[in-house]
């Protein structure tokens, strides 16, 4: 079977294939993109795609200080409207913009329909190590090309009602055992009350545990693709939610509904698993519990090695189209890596930066939402350390639709043997899917 044009990049990995030519830039221009006609002492237009709050405000700086390189904002709407949209100008051959917002997950995707350019040989020696490992392999695809410069992580905590939890007695858990023990005490002592949820409806949320437990759900083998969504880890991370939501003792409704939030202010939710971005949510859902919430590490599944995974996460990249790559890179380099730029995506977008040496002065104050808190953001740099990597396939799309459909459905069933059921038909969607499309899979 056939092998995409995209992941001979990347099956870098395995040495054993070519980049593709479209990555080193270049490609038709068009509306969108940056024009193809500045000579030298013109000004350099870029477009610049994105979603992130506050973008104009930091573009600005830049602007105000690169008269030769000018960069306009375009925000589009997030996942996967965004990368259909750049998918569509890029098969038409116009229409892209020079810099596109890509959240982690859909680098893949985009890589394996041309839609990148590797700007490894645009970037300084010294911009990989600025980023945690696992980041950074996410932009790589653990091969030599460089495909976009990590801009903000999305590492995963446990938020809880500390008042709460002082009021029971309750320890806060520091392993999964713990986590399990102390939500049936929190439902035995009041049953309205729950430590948590299992949503159906956030398989990057689920995602982010299988992570924690060690899963990685796509490789490379040769030229060839691997899946791995029911590999141990996952299966065990299921079981074990599948035993809470069975007993009773773990509540089984989606996130962000308006249920869900209410409970969140009301305190019938108790405890929240997200990511570093969840003093914002919480802010905006329960407004009336300020300063009643603590961060801890989440539990963990062998307390001699801390780990955690990630929920979000975006990168800036160049795209194929674009006709001035080397202008681009040093603009998202300058973005995601000058102190300036870094604070300011904190203060400005509310951003978690990927950037480490820049996370100290960005991140002196914690959130106005745990200002009770004062060592939150140190905490939540040494868990962010404790993120292993993630190789995330170029149909991250049908596997995250798959998990939509397979818990939904072992959620009503509120059965153990359904949520590992339920990874299955994960893998076998995905794997279908990759097949059908064109890709060599080896099982």
């Amino acid at each position: 079977m056939r092998l995409h044009t995209g992941i001979r990049t990347v099956a870098a990995l395995a040495a054993t294939a070519a980049l593709m030519a479209g990555c080193s830039g270049g490609g038709d221009g068009g509306e969108g993109s940056a024009d193809d006609g500045a000579g030298a002492g013109d000004t350099v237009e870029l477009t610049f795609w994105t979603w992130a709050p506050g973008m104009d405000a930091v573009v600005a700086e830049w602007n105000s200080t690169h008269p030769d390189i000018q960069v306009t904002v375009n925000k589009q709407d997030g996942g996967d409207p965004a990368v259909t949209k750049l998918l569509t100008a890029i098969k038409a051959g116009s229409g892209a913009p020079d810099l596109m917002q890509a959240e982690y997950q859909k680098i893949p995707t985009l890589v394996s329909s041309d839609a990148l350019a590797d700007i490894s040989g645009e970037l300084g020696d010294d911009v990989a190590g600025q980023f945690p490992e696992g980041v950074w392999n996410s932009v790589t695809l653990g091969g030599d090309a460089v495909y976009a410069v990590p801009q903000d992580s999305g590492p995963m905590q446990f938020y809880y009602r500390a008042d709460i939890f002082e009021s029971l007695g309750l320890a806060v858990p520091t392993t999964w055992d713990e986590y399990a023990d102390v939500a049936a005490q929190l439902h035995a002592a009041d049953p309205t009350k729950y430590l948590g949820t299992f949503s159906a409806a956030d398989a990057g949320w689920f995602t982010g545990l299988a992570q924690q437990a060690g899963a990685s759900w796509w490789g490379i083998d040769g030229e060839s693709w691997t899946v791995s969504i029911d590999d141990d880890a996952t299966l065990k991370v299921a079981d074990y939610w599948g035993g809470l939501v069975e007993s009773g003792v773990i509540d089984n409704k989606p996130m962000y509904t308006p249920e869900w939030n209410a409970a969140l202010n009301d305190g019938t939710q108790v405890g929240w698993l997200s990511a570093i971005w969840a003093p914002g949510v919480l802010e905006g859902n329960a407004a009336d519990t300020a300063g009643k919430w603590q961060m801890a590490a989440m539990p963990q599944w062998d307390a001699s090695k801390p780990a955690t995974g990630n929920w979000g996460g975006s990168a800036t990249a160049v795209t194929t189209q674009s006709k001035h790559v080397a202008e681009a890179t040093e603009f998202i380099t300058w973005l995601n890596t000058d102190q300036a730029a870094v604070s300011a995506l904190v203060s400005e977008g509310g951003l978690y930066p990927a950037n480490i040496p820049g996370q100290a002065k960005a991140l002196a104050n914690p959130p106005a939402f745990f200002s009770e808190q004062a060592d939150f953001y140190d905490l939540a740099g040494e868990i962010a350390q404790t993120a292993g990597s993630f190789t995330f396939g170029p149909n991250v799309n049908v596997a995250y639709s798959a998990y939509n459909d397979e818990f939904g459905k072992a959620t009503e069933a509120k059965s153990r043997s359904a949520f590992t059921d339920a990874v299955k038909a994960m893998q076998k969607a995905t794997i279908d899917d990759l097949k059908t499309s064109g890709f060599s899979v080896k099982e």
